[in-house]
């Protein structure tokens, strides 16, 4: 799987979040400043192209939706990032952010209870 770009991961977020989307609902879901239609519209028979999304003719328009899920495309970016900043380090990972994120004392333990759950399971 293709790692998206900056603006191809904003609209699939949108599409993600939606489900089925046309244009105008991609550029709707997107931040200010909003791209042009056309340029949405190129982005969306690229991401079509790369096969992140499907289109459905609706009359005389399409309709897109995910084609890869959100959960998969997260799953190949985490490993990914792991894999690049952190030797491949699950743990190293989890350090990086325990530190840098501030966690509270509750998240730090809600994160010790998930390991030690996964760990007996």
């Amino acid at each position: 799987m293709q790692k998206l770009g900056k603006r191809e991961e904003q609209i699939m977020q949108v599409v993600w979040q939606l489900g089925k989307a046309f244009i105008k609902d991609i550029i709707d879901g997107l931040p200010e400043p909003k791209p042009h239609y056309n340029t949405v519209a190129t982005m969306v028979k690229i991401l079509t192209e790369k096969g992140f999304l499907q289109a459905e003719k609706l009359g005389n328009t399409f309709q897109y939706s995910p084609k890869v899920l959100l959960a998969d495309y997260r799953q190949q970016d985490m490993a990914s990032i792991k894999k690049k900043y952190f030797g491949n380090s699950f743990a190293n990972m989890l350090t990086h952010f325990a530190k840098e994120e501030n966690l509270s004392d509750k998240e730090l333990d809600e994160l010790i209870q998930l390991i030690k759950s996964k760990k007996s399971n």
